[in-house]
């Protein structure tokens, strides 16, 4: 049935198209960024387009011209976001065919504009897009159009909750409340972030399609077709003979093993003359990168016809055949069996071949924002507790260094021609009861000058495909600027991991990226105890979430006592580029046996409040008041500009 559209006049209309090429990179901005993130960028950028361009009928019949206007309308250009996002939400909203709330790219229905053979996609940005990017995702559409509403369109709350009910969403309340937690904990550029290229759908870059694969499936289109013509032909002529249910096999047959001349390989001095400096930059290394049998199988295997192999995923990372056509950066020998390390542009695959027992394994791994760093060292072999990285061809120079002893120098690691390290322990787990933590053994390397003078990074390994990046954010200083992540090798920031890293314990197996230490606040501890740090650590995984621990540690003691762990909250953007502003309280236990409860906050704060069983308050940081040793208690942080802080204590968290 189609949709009967409002009839317009022909000034209007005029008037309408006015306003929309004045707003019209707004607009699509709008629609962009509220679309679902699952659609993939080159298609939200076509469909934002085609979204706003759809509005144009809407936006002539319920905008009167100028000469009409009331003084209560509301202004022209707010009355535009009405359509849009109405437009947007009938696209969320699931028709009676489409099994899923938001149906598939392949099966939206054609509409201009239509590109073929390109993709469209908006300039790449840097970290504070990509996390405010991750920050909006884990958003509702309702709550993503309220915040961009606000924070970039600068509309009040009563004018977002008019537009979002006039588009027809629903529970807006509770998804504007969402909006406005995530704008409590940005800072002031959080604006000029979402106005950068990387958010601008008119502003994009066109790269052509794979190419061999879409070659490929037009020859294999063309196969189809006469199958299915034969097939027609051989049941008219056997009147009605029973057909025959494709299997499994079909479906693989459908997605065919990139062809090994199909492979990508990088120049051994490509990553000196990049500005692309992650895995795209790797060249193939290893005896056996022209052992076109041993590729052959591996190919197969992540295409998914190797039916005695063993596949195995990191968290978050997508399963299926290679995306593009691959990078080999590796094929050898390793330990007790050979190894192929491949590449598509979002994820890593290693391919294992046992020695011994013939055992076939693969394993993906999640690394689409790679970066010098992060794609530094690589897990080719691990065996036991130990394991052999291959390191990134940019590493000039590589030691080992015990965390848990700051003052001991990091020794020399043997790495081959190859980049092939010898054998390394992994981190270990956290500390057990009645046990120290004992050693906890880190790669530190350092970039060659071509990428950046005197760089040194920690890389620790928890048994998965990819090492952690370990970094360190001081503590800050007083009338400065917030204090950035910086690499973990100076002597504060090994103190600060030598104390902390072990108490809080690294998480294993959830597709950990990076770790940062941040001592975000110091107070003087009550009864002659000494001066104590507040720590926030911070784990960040590839696909976004993150994870937080927070501890306590006397600068006083020595660096073999571990700092106590207060909190943890799981799944939230505390303590990150986008949750600067924190707050967090817990009962403590003085040297002289007596108990207080503690409160601290990040530089921002300039209040503390502590309610409960007892009651105080100050005009700074931090409070330490007298209570009793299970005193329950609350805090509330006061903050400049009226932001609100994330209440990290125990029970507040999540």
């Amino acid at each position: 049935m189609l949709r009967r559209l409002p009839k317009v006049s022909t000034r209007g209309l005029l008037h309408a198209e006015q306003r929309l090429a004045e707003r019209y990179a707004d607009l699509v901005r709008l629609a962009y960024l509220v679309l679902p993130p699952a659609l993939g960028r080159h298609r939200r950028v076509l469909l934002a387009h085609a979204l706003v361009q759809r509005t144009l009928p809407a936006a002539a019949s319920g905008v009167p011209a100028p000469r009409a206007a009331r003084d209560d309308a509301p202004p022209m250009s707010r009355s535009l976001y009405v359509p849009v996002l109405r437009e947007v939400l009938a696209l969320s909203r699931r028709p009676p065919l489409w099994p899923g709330r938001v149906p598939p790219p392949g099966m939206l229905l054609p509409r201009l504009p239509v590109v073929w053979g390109l993709r469209l996609l908006p300039r790449a940005g840097g970290a504070d897009e990509l996390a405010l990017g991750r920050a909006l995702s884990e958003l509702s559409a309702t709550a993503r159009a309220a915040f961009i509403l606000l924070r970039v369109e600068r509309l009040t709350e009563a004018e977002t909750r008019g537009v979002l009910e006039a588009a027809g969403f629903g529970g807006v309340e509770a998804e504007l409340r969402a909006a406005l937690d995530l704008d409590a904990v940005l800072d002031s550029g959080a604006a000029g972030v979402l106005a950068s290229e990387e958010f601008d759908p008119c502003t994009v870059r066109a790269r052509p399609s794979d190419l061999l694969r879409r070659r490929r499936r037009v020859h294999l289109a063309g196969i189809a077709v006469l199958v299915a013509l034969i097939t027609v032909v051989t049941l008219v002529v056997s009147d009605g003979a029973p057909t025959v249910r494709a299997g499994a096999g079909a479906h693989r047959a459908s997605r065919p093993a990139p062809a090994v001349d199909d492979v990508v390989r990088v120049a051994p001095g490509a990553w000196a003359a990049t500005s692309r400096v992650d895995f795209t930059a790797w060249p193939a290394r290893g005896r056996l990168v022209r052992d076109r049998a041993l590729l052959r199988r591996a190919l197969t295997a992540w295409a998914g016809d190797g039916h005695a192999t063993r596949i195995s995923r990191s968290a978050g990372t997508a399963a299926g055949p290679p995306l593009d056509a691959p990078h080999l950066l590796y094929a050898g020998p390793v330990g007790g069996g050979t190894v192929v390390l491949l590449y598509d542009g979002q994820r890593l695959a290693r391919y294992r071949e046992a020695a011994a027992s013939g055992a076939r394994s693969l394993v993906l791994a999640r690394v689409d924002d790679a970066d010098v760093t992060t794609a530094a060292a690589v897990a080719l072999d691990t065996s036991g507790e130990r394991v052999r990285y291959l390191l990134a061809p940019w590493v000039a120079a590589s030691w080992t260094r015990d965390l848990m002893r700051p003052d001991t120098p990091a020794r020399a690691l043997a790495v081959d021609g190859d980049g092939l390290t010898a054998p390394v322990p992994l981190f270990g787990p956290g500390p057990r009861p009645g046990a120290g933590c004992g050693s906890r053994t880190v790669l530190q390397l350092r970039s060659s000058s071509r990428i950046a003078e005197h760089h040194a990074f920690l890389l620790a390994g928890l048994g998965e495909l990819t090492a952690v990046h370990l970094t360190y954010t001081p503590l800050p200083r007083q009338g400065a600027p917030a204090r950035q992540p910086r690499e973990a090798t100076g002597p504060a920031a090994l103190l600060a991991w030598a104390r902390t890293g072990c108490a809080v314990g690294l998480p294993h197996g959830p597709g950990v990226k990076a770790v940062n230490v941040w001592d975000f606040a110091e107070q003087d501890l009550p009864d002659g105890a000494g001066p104590g740090v507040w720590t926030c650590a911070r784990a960040d995984t590839w696909r976004g979430p993150g994870e937080v621990a927070v501890a306590l540690r006397t600068a006083g003691a020595g660096t073999g006592e571990q700092a106590r762990v207060v909190a943890r909250a799981r799944a939230t953007g505390a303590c990150g580029r986008f949750g600067q502003h924190v707050v967090v309280h817990a009962n403590w236990r003085s040297p002289k046996g007596a108990w207080y409860v503690l409160a601290a906050g990040s530089r921002a704060v300039r209040g503390l409040i502590v309610t409960g069983d007892v009651t105080a308050g100050t005009d700074g940081a931090t409070l330490a008041v007298r209570a009793a040793a299970r005193a329950r208690t609350a805090v509330r942080a006061r903050l400049a500009g009226g932001l609100r802080p994330i209440d990290l204590s125990p029970g507040r968290s999540g």
